[in-house]
């Protein structure tokens, strides 16, 4: 069993088996309760956090910065607009921030777009939960460009309602924005929307903007960091949460 670094497993394949995971044999899916889904896109629908991961790193090294790739890692989730104040000064952000990005934007769709690949089952977790009634929504920290990209790889495309970007919003997560974007094109409230995402940020960005979360481990994020950070419910992957659903709904008859 790999062992956490602030929080993060490095390796989403090598996620550990956790004793706390949701009881599909006793516990009811607050998704089921929800007339609407906000699910995070990176680490929670398509398998992309490693490569986001590594594209920083690079992005780093080319303006001369050495920066450990796990500790990057624990930071993915955020849009670059509060992941680089992690690692640079304010100072070299007003000079380099604007390049180093532009560096790892072009980066990433040179070398990585083309190796994202969704997560098993997620085209089926989206079909059960439209035939449930749920309107489905996407907000995610990516660029609006990024995100047609990340549809195709996860087999979703023309399946979801709203779509919400870091393009729609001042901040990117851990701000509320990305969320707050999504209630107001979705016109429920807090209360009766739901978030699924893989990190922190995602359940600290939803809180903000009163917003329930069920966490996903696919990402790489423990689940003792989800939870910490105020997610109701924690699920390995989409795949465990579809099972879950389906259980439910066979239980219920």
């Amino acid at each position: 069993m790999m062992r956490a670094v602030n929080g993060v497993l490095p390796f989403a394949s090598e996620l550990p088996c956790a004793e706390t995971l949701f009881d599909m044999n006793h516990t009811r899916p607050a998704l089921l309760d929800a007339a609407a889904v906000i699910f995070d896109v990176d680490g929670t629908l398509v398998d992309s956090v490693d490569f986001h991961a590594e594209a920083w790193q690079k992005a780093f090294a080319a303006f001369g910065f050495d920066f450990d790739v796990v500790k990057i890692r624990s930071q993915i989730g955020k849009g670059g607009d509060q992941l680089m104040p992690v690692f640079l000064d304010a100072d070299i952000l007003e000079r380099q921030g604007r390049k180093i990005e532009a560096f790892r934007q072009d980066l990433f769709e040179r070398e990585y777009f083309h190796r994202v690949v969704g997560f098993p089952h997620v085209p089926e977790l989206f079909r059960f939960l439209i035939k449930a009634g749920k309107t489905i929504a996407l907000g995610s920290s990516a660029k609006t460009a990024d995100l047609k990209v990340y549809k195709k790889a996860a087999g979703i495309e023309g399946m979801t309602t709203v779509e919400t970007t870091s393009d729609d919003a001042e901040r990117s997560k851990p701000h509320p924005d990305i969320f707050n974007a999504a209630l107001e094109r979705l016109k429920v409230p807090a209360e009766r929307a739901i978030v699924v995402g893989d990190t922190p940020f995602d359940v600290e960005a939803a809180k903000k903007a009163g917003i329930r979360t069920a966490g996903l481990l696919c990402g790489g994020f423990s689940e003792k960091s989800l939870r910490e950070a105020g997610a109701i419910e924690v699920y390995r992957d989409p795949e465990h949460l579809l099972q879950a659903l389906e259980a439910s709904q066979a239980a219920a008859g």
